[in-house]
């Protein structure tokens, strides 16, 4: 035998077989119900006989009925029919005469056809009733499956940060999440039931062509054709700010393809927007101001020009009448009448370059770019013949690289290395073996750079910034020679091409100069 204990580990041991007797439940399910039916016939039967023994009759035809109620009730019509054959069989056994014996007499068959009748009366009705409850029950646990998958997918809408609501056809409220609140600050309580547009107040932006147009009709038509629409609305929030939103709009329909509800989500914008309209004013006034500097900077090259034009008469006239005095009064004035004369004619000469070159810069504000097909190699080489006269005879070292080809401006781009090459032989006449590099490098982002390095003079790092304004000067006229525009002609020129221009230098030890040039 097991005692107490060794039942318990039998019981919490999965491998351990215990053996009981026959439950209800393992009895096949027809056999159970048709059980229940000679069951229940055989209580009404007992009981009857039961009450006529103590002398209570004519109240088998109830009980018997009962007991083919209770069995269509738990066991569906056949049982149902096999407990009426059975309370029939019995009733006319042991109720009617003659007694124990299973003859029909005429007069009592109107009495068992009404018995028969409110007995199938009886199970046709629990019949109904059970289906009925059956088909509620099952309505039910649908219900149910559908109520909890609803509620998960709500709560999967308020996990998301987005504003998501659902409104009828009527633009009625009907779901409101955790997003839409945060937003907005109604919460779903406040919102649900109210006409989202009243609401929130929207405002459809107007067509560009038809600023008359009925935007919000416009926009539920295409919903009602295509199914969805998005774009941007202004809506109010509870505490009355503006926000801007993008909209997306989705339409959901029945099974009948009617349309039914609205889903909207909407992503605030506003600060975008506000970038946007600040990047827009920006650029307005950025144009604005460009149009006004293109305006100002021809005005100023116009008056440059004029300026210039006008400075060359009277300074003809100077010349000339200086020469003629120098001609014919040299006899009669004394050395330094001789030098006052030299002097003003050197200024006026140098005043007339200056005036060349300051004509030159101005025209190339207004000439049109030509770009064609150009070597490299071949304009540095004629830019060297035609400075070759200023070299004095020295003995200049010259390190020419290979060069590119590009595009350009030929006679702009030969004016450049012009400026270029003829400071570097300016600025390298005091030193006892003078050299001058030309070279380029594929700068990537740069373009093409391309250099002329020197072993000049130099210049100091701190002045760079000055090197390239017209009449900018970092050494003095009686050093070295020049007007201080060659090298902002330089530059306008490499801007006219897209590129850019830079210097490096140490006082006593050269300069470089950079050349980038985009690639075509």
């Amino acid at each position: 035998m097991m005692g107490p204990v060794g039942q318990e580990k039998a019981a919490n041991d999965p491998t351990t077989v215990v053996h009981r007797g026959p439950s209800f439940l393992s009895i096949p399910s027809g056999v159970r119900r048709y059980g229940l039916a000679i069951g229940s016939v055989a209580i009404a039967l007992g009981l009857a006989l039961a009450l006529s023994r103590y002398g209570i009759e004519e109240i088998e035809f109830p009980i018997f009925l009962i007991a083919v109620a209770v069995t269509v009730w738990y066991t569906g019509v056949g049982p149902a029919v096999v407990a009426i054959a059975l309370a029939s069989l019995a009733f006319n056994y042991y109720f009617t005469k003659p007694y124990h014996s299973f003859y029909v007499t005429r007069e009592d068959v109107p009495y068992y056809a009404v018995f028969i009748l409110f007995a199938l009366l009886i199970t046709w009705f629990s019949a109904v009733r059970r289906r009925v409850e059956r088909n509620l029950v099952q309505s039910r646990d649908e219900l149910r499956r559908e109520v909890a998958i609803r509620t998960q997918q709500a709560n999967l809408l308020n996990l998301t940060h987005d504003t998501i609501f659902v409104r009828d056809m009527e633009d009625t409220i009907i779901y409101w999440n955790r997003g839409a609140q945060e937003m907005y600050g109604w919460s779903s309580e406040e919102a649900v039931g109210k006409r989202s547009h009243d609401l929130l107040k929207t405002i459809f932006q107007t067509s560009a062509d038809d600023p008359l147009t009925d935007r919000a009709a416009t926009v539920r038509a295409k919903l009602l054709q295509m199914g969805r629409w998005d774009g941007e609305l202004r809506h109010t929030k509870a505490d009355g700010s503006a926000v801007a939103v993008s909209s997306r709009w989705s339409l959901q329909r029945d099974d009948r393809g009617n349309p039914i509800a609205i889903l909207e989500t909407n992503n605030d914008i506003t600060e975008r927007k506000r970038r946007e309209d600040e990047i827009r004013g920006l650029n307005q006034q950025l144009a604005r101001r460009s149009s006004e500097l293109e305006g100002t900077n021809k005005e100023l090259e116009a008056f440059a020009y004029s300026i210039s034009h006008d400075l060359r008469a009277p300074l003809r006239h100077m010349v000339g009448y200086t020469e003629l005095l120098q001609r014919h009064a040299y006899s009669t004035i004394d050395d330094k009448g001789r030098r006052y004369m030299l002097m003003i004619l050197e200024s006026a000469k140098r005043m007339g370059t200056l005036i060349d070159d300051l004509l030159a810069f101005s025209r190339l504000g207004r000439t049109e770019t030509r770009e064609t097909f150009v070597s490299l190699e071949q304009l540095i080489k004629e830019v060297q013949d035609e400075v070759l006269h200023e070299t004095d005879g020295r003995n200049l070292t010259w390190k020419i690289g290979p060069l590119p080809d590009l595009y350009a401006d030929r006679s702009m781009l030969k004016l450049a290395f012009v400026n270029l090459i003829s400071n570097a032989v300016k600025f390298t006449r005091s030193r006892p073996a003078p050299e001058i590099e030309v070279g380029y490098s594929d700068g990537r982002n740069e373009g093409i750079v391309v250099f002329v390095r020197d072993n000049g003079v130099g210049f100091d790092m701190k002045y760079v910034n000055k090197l390239f304004g017209v009449f900018q000067r970092l050494h003095r006229a009686e050093e070295f020679e020049g007007t201080g525009i060659g090298l902002a002609t330089v530059q306008r020129i490499v801007h006219r091409h897209g590129g850019r221009v830079w210097a490096e230098g140490e006082v006593g030890a050269g300069a470089t100069f950079y050349v980038s040039l985009p690639k075509q």
